[in-house]
């Protein structure tokens, strides 16, 4: 494989407000998939745990995320459903696309908000049927894949945890049954569904882009960072926009730092959908960093994006995780690039879902699935390289269905893959699909906007 820095078309940003609302169906047979996976698991009832920062699970089924409180959804197997919920949340329950009972629950609410005494968490947790002879299965948020018994593994606040467990004695970690990556029902997606997470993913594609050409002396690192934003949607993660050294200060956002020449620099934005991410130099050429690091594109970048290339070159249903890990990990050895993490991931509403990527993975890659290139080196001497983007994989019945029913994505895809494929290089497997404008586009020389690295 030959990567080389050349002078490349740029992609074309997608111009289009084509947001996915979910149908009933789609939330129904989200439930129906939950109870029998339930029924498979030998749980009687499931109690999902949302907060403001882990509600994915939650709004999975209910449509929305708790804003400011904790709240809880009940899914019994005969289909009874309950919505545990705190003060300021009690009016989002007529609006849940799962039809629920709606159980007021003061203990969730706000600091100093009314929490009345008239009855303890334990009382309002047996109006939503859990009694002491239902096996209780507990979804948080964190897939536990520890050396112990991660069934008894929970990551609840401890006093919920405390009431459920003095009604049922029989409760267990079923976080796995939805976030698995060998069969958890999220990990999996109907033509609908990879629609409407698209939306997000070309979001932070376009963001990301308009972004890159923004770079110049004149900005800020909070300049840059209005450009990472659109329209009031919600961010996934925090947004990045970093020049040279980060977190000075402890400092994490953006900050009123000025861009400069030959400095290092990172760029991230997270939406429901996907996240993109980049991380290069301020500069035209390498003749604008330090001597020391003047070696970036020999050393970093071209060793990185020949990663890169061969992740979506070999990203094909049926390959088994633990060969994708080992395959990365032979082109790109963790031991001279300093990555640690999977080489890889589920992205869903929220950023990281779990990973079918680590050493003697049983999981195979399938139709239906949404992932994140996500490889992040740390070399000695030299700043950080990115180029972070998610795809969807879809056999042929599955393309066909988003060819017939969402013809103007389909037109977005089929774009993205030619221009991968054309101006890029890559050789991309028939069922990868881009799922933003700017998959596989990198520029490790910021302000140089006519050149990016292409495998020849």
């Amino acid at each position: 494989m030959n990567i080389q820095l050349k002078k490349t078309n740029p992609p074309v940003m997608s111009d289009y407000n084509d947001q996915i609302i979910l149908s009933d169906k789609i939330y129904a047979d989200r439930k129906d998939n939950l109870i029998s996976s339930m029924e498979n698991k030998g749980v009687d009832v499931a109690v999902i745990y949302a907060d403001r920062e882990h509600a994915a699970n939650f709004e999975y089924f209910t449509g929305f995320v708790p804003r400011f409180e904790e709240a809880l959804l009940v899914v019994h197997r005969d289909g009874k459903s309950y919505l545990v919920l705190g003060n300021e949340n009690m009016k989002m329950a007529k609006f849940s696309r799962l039809s629920c009972e709606a159980i007021h629950a003061p203990i969730l609410s706000l600091p100093s908000q009314p929490m009345y005494d008239q009855e303890n968490l334990d009382e309002i947790l047996t109006k939503s049927g859990i009694t002491s002879e239902k096996v209780v299965g507990i979804i948080g948020w964190k897939l536990f894949t520890t050396q112990q018994n991660n069934s008894t593994l929970f990551d609840l606040p401890y006093f919920i945890i405390e009431s459920i467990q003095s009604i049922s004695k029989s409760v267990l970690n079923i976080t796995d049954i939805l976030i698995s990556p060998l069969y958890g029902i999220r990990t999996m997606h109907s033509a609908e569904e990879i629609a409407y997470l698209e939306y997000g993913s070309t979001l932070a594609g376009v963001c990301m882009f308009n972004t890159l050409n923004n770079v110049n002396l004149k900005k800020t690192e909070i300049e840059l960072a209005n450009s990472l934003s659109y329209g009031g949607q919600p961010h996934t993660v925090t947004t990045i926009t970093a020049n040279g050294d980060r977190f000075s200060n402890a400092i994490v956002y953006p900050r009123d730092k000025k861009i400069s020449l030959g400095h290092k620099i990172s760029l991230t934005v997270g939406y429901k959908g996907g996240l993109s991410s980049r991380a290069g130099y301020v500069a035209n050429t390498s003749e604008d960093l330090n001597e020391s690091e003047k070696q970036y594109l020999e050393k970093v970048a071209i060793p990185y994006y020949t990663a890169i290339t061969t992740w979506l070159e070999n990203f094909k249903i049926g390959t088994k995780g633990d060969n994708f890990y080992n395959l990365i990990n032979d082109i790109f050895p963790k031991e001279q690039y300093g990555w640690e993490l999977n080489p890889g991931h589920f992205t869903a509403t929220e950023e990281w879902l779990s990973s079918p990527f680590y050493p003697n993975s049983q999981c195979t890659i399938k139709s239906g699935q949404v992932y994140q290139i996500d490889i992040i080196p740390s070399v000695k001497g030299y700043g950080g390289v990115s180029c972070e983007d998610g795809v969807a994989i879809a056999d042929h019945d599955l393309r066909n269905k988003i060819k017939e029913t969402y013809p103007d994505l389909w037109q977005r895809f089929e774009r993205r893959r030619n221009y991968i494929i054309e101006e890029l290089g890559i050789h991309l497997p028939e069922e990868v699909l881009p799922m933003n404008d700017i998959v596989a586009y990198y520029r490790p020389f910021l302000l140089n906007q006519e050149t990016t690295l292409v495998s020849e």
